[in-house]
């Protein structure tokens, strides 16, 4: 992966992502989970699910709550974006945040172990974003210029175009991506750039 793919500085907002050509967005959507900062193979279990206080400014939630959000919503945004190319208006929920992390959906046991393992509970994230984006890209390259206005309904935020839905998913991992070097940082009391 070249250095133009991890994010530096400010994370683009959703408007910028929404603007850009339809080619420009897709090739953005690809990239996915090359946003995400490879030292988190290097932290431990403890260090993977440890929490922040809000001053830190790097978000409260740990490595993993923060990597089981992220594939918790590219599952989510996937059947959103291919209900919209397929039916006409779907209209879409909203989803609270928490009784995921209250409940444990973000932990898991390795096939072969025992007890749950932040470091596997990560890479099943991580490879649930990657493959989904991989299946998802090469229809993508085939959609026509009919569906990238086809509307849908957000019971919360509103109402969006393909296009829109599109930019959102893409904003959503660059955003929160954003965080993880900021919080490996801390973690490991080692600043540095992203690896790559």
């Amino acid at each position: 992966m070249s250095q133009d793919h991890v994010i530096r500085g400010p994370v683009p907002h959703y408007e910028e992502l929404a603007a850009l050509p339809s080619d420009e967005l897709v090739a953005r959507y690809a990239l996915g989970v090359e946003r995400i900062d490879k030292r988190i193979f290097d932290l431990t279990d403890d260090l993977l699910d440890t929490a922040f206080l809000e001053s830190a400014g790097v978000g409260k939630w740990s490595v993993r709550v923060l990597l089981g959000h992220l594939a918790e919503c590219e599952v989510l945004n996937t059947l959103r974006l291919r209900k919209t190319a397929a039916e006409e208006g779907p209209i879409f929920e909203g989803f609270d945040l928490e009784p995921y992390i209250d409940q444990g959906l973000y932990k898991l046991q390795p096939a072969g172990g025992s007890g749950d393992s932040a470091r596997a509970a990560c890479g099943a994230f991580i490879a649930t974003i990657h493959t989904l984006r991989a299946w998802m890209h090469g229809w993508l390259l085939t959609v026509d210029d009919a569906v990238w206005v086809r509307n849908a309904l957000h019971t919360k935020r509103g109402e969006f175009t393909f296009r829109g839905l599109l930019s959102l998913t893409v904003w959503h991992v660059e955003y929160h991506a954003a965080f993880i070097p900021k919080k490996v940082d801390l973690l490991t009391g080692r600043p540095g750039a992203a690896s790559v």
